[in-house]
């Protein structure tokens, strides 16, 4: 979006681009006014479902045409649509609900922008992996999208073992038909005491948040049938420092040393590995001998 010199008439569709287009999780009110002006000036919409994304545009009054962009035909539609951006059709890419690209085919098609030196700019809009974990109660500094696991076998208790140790709150998405079964796995995975955030229809009429172990999630769903769509927030485990005596520190320190490694950068990776402060780790290594 750019004015033209010497007018104040704004630009907001440049030739050649890729708008990614953030549209409503539920509520339309959620929709930007420069979402709705980006989708009126495009050439062309690609959308993972026409029919959905029809009826948002009907009722914005946005009568720019479309064309099917999902994962069953990315990969023929992708060089297509490269082409023509290249040709100068500005183009915005939306998903059904959300930002594109967050757990749908979207980022296969920036990517591919990206590496053809397509102009890609972002429209931002809702999303209810954010929208979850800011009203979830629990930390927001560091957090780690996981998206829908992995349905069955052994990808998905491989997943589930990386996630055991995962220090930073996650933030998975879980079909009403699936939740049971997921909050069992992680129960049995991260332990039952884990707290955790669960998220449902968000910013729909019959939305709700529940928070609690996962113990006590469990025990809810057993006699509430899942309905909706859910966002699942979960605690990070806990890292406790590791308690050593001086003279383990000093052999730890030694051993890196021995390896080649300054002070400074030895003292960094000890007191990072043990959970210690940097500083009281460097002291101790700047009284032992050269």
């Amino acid at each position: 979006m750019r004015s033209h010199k010497g007018s104040t008439q704004l630009v907001y569709a440049e030739a050649g681009t890729l708008y990614v287009v953030g549209t409503p999780i539920g509520n339309l009110e959620d929709m930007s006014v420069r979402a709705v002006k980006v989708l009126q000036a495009v050439d062309l919409i690609a959308a993972e479902d026409t029919r959905h994304t029809g009826k948002l545009l009907q009722h914005f009054q946005i009568a720019t045409p479309q064309i099917s962009y999902h994962q069953h035909n990315s990969q023929q539609r992708i060089p297509e649509l490269v082409q023509r951006l290249q040709q100068g059709t500005a183009i915005a890419l939306v998903s059904d609900a959300g930002m594109p690209g967050i757990s749908d085919p979207g980022y296969e098609l920036v990517r591919d922008c990206v590496a053809a030196k397509v102009p890609v700019v972002p429209i931002p809009g809702a999303s209810a992996a954010i929208a979850a974990l800011s009203a979830s109660g629990l930390p927001t500094d560091r957090f780690v999208f996981e998206g829908f696991l992995p349905v069955k076998g052994q990808d998905r208790q491989a997943r589930l073992q990386e996630l055991k140790a995962e220090p930073r709150t996650m933030i998975l998405y879980e079909a009403p038909h699936r939740l049971r079964q997921t909050l069992a796995d992680l129960a049995a995975t991260l332990g039952e005491e884990r707290q955790i955030a669960i998220a449902r229809e968000l910013t729909k009429r019959y939305e709700t948040f529940w928070q609690g172990s996962l113990a006590a999630a469990i025990s809810v769903y057993q006699t509430q049938d899942p309905k909706g769509e859910f966002t699942l927030v979960v605690a990070g485990t806990e890292i406790l420092p590791i308690s050593l005596s001086e003279s383990a520190l000093k052999a730890a320190l030694q051993d890196l040393f021995d390896q080649g490694i300054s002070r400074s950068e030895a003292s960094r990776q000890l007191a990072s590995a043990i959970g210690l402060p940097r500083r009281q780790v460097y002291q101790l290594a700047l009284s032992m001998p050269d």
